[in-house]
């Protein structure tokens, strides 16, 4: 069972039977930035090696053209996660300073494509700046937004932006899922670890 299918199936246990009650709001927590005199001396290189260690999935983020846009936009993503069953929010980081993002804002936006075993080729053309990224590649419509569905992979996620936050220097990208599919079957998930697909 998956975290979606964990966390339904948790929620119906805990649902007591009858008219749901009212669940009051719980107090908001006290936040502040961390200073510059108080961060860790961490090494970037050290810290690019650690965090390495931990195996992610490959996604492409795709958006429709927006406006001045003629093309649509896209860009290689291992930062993404699920983040809320109710209501569905997903989520992914990108870099500040990353010229494919503002494309993807002014559409307000996304798909987030899945791929598959096999695909790392596929991730090679959506990491690169300034090329054409969709040149010969088969994708159809989402059926909400419109975004690039490319063909061949595990999963889509069709999102609007729900919401934007400051994360370092990257922004964390929150969207409201509208639609979603899966391929089914047994193929497996392409991974990123230590620099490398696996």
């Amino acid at each position: 069972m998956g975290h979606a299918g964990a966390a339904a199936a948790a929620v119906r246990y805990l649902r007591p039977a009858g008219p749901p009650a009212p669940v009051p709001a719980l107090p908001r927590p006290e936040l502040r930035c961390v200073g510059a005199d108080e961060r860790a001396p961490v090494d970037q290189a050290g810290f690019r090696r650690v965090l390495g260690s931990f195996a992610t999935g490959v996604t492409v983020v795709t958006a429709p053209p927006a406006d001045v846009d003629r093309s649509p936009a896209g860009f290689a993503c291992q930062s993404f996660t699920s983040l809320s069953l109710d209501p569905p929010l997903v989520a992914f980081m990108v870099g500040r300073t990353s010229t494919t993002w503002p494309r993807i804002a002014r559409a307000g936006a996304f798909c987030v494509n899945v791929l598959a075993a096999g695909q790392g080729d596929l991730c090679r053309g959506f990491a690169v700046r300034g090329a054409d990224k969709f040149a010969g590649v088969e994708y159809d419509a989402a059926p909400v937004s419109g975004s690039p569905r490319l063909a061949g992979t595990l999963a889509w996620i069709d999102c609007t932006i729900h919401a934007v936050h400051t994360g370092g220097d990257h922004l964390i990208v929150v969207g409201r899922v509208d639609a979603l599919g899966a391929a089914g079957g047994d193929a497996a998930p392409l991974l990123f670890h230590r620099g490398r697909f696996l």
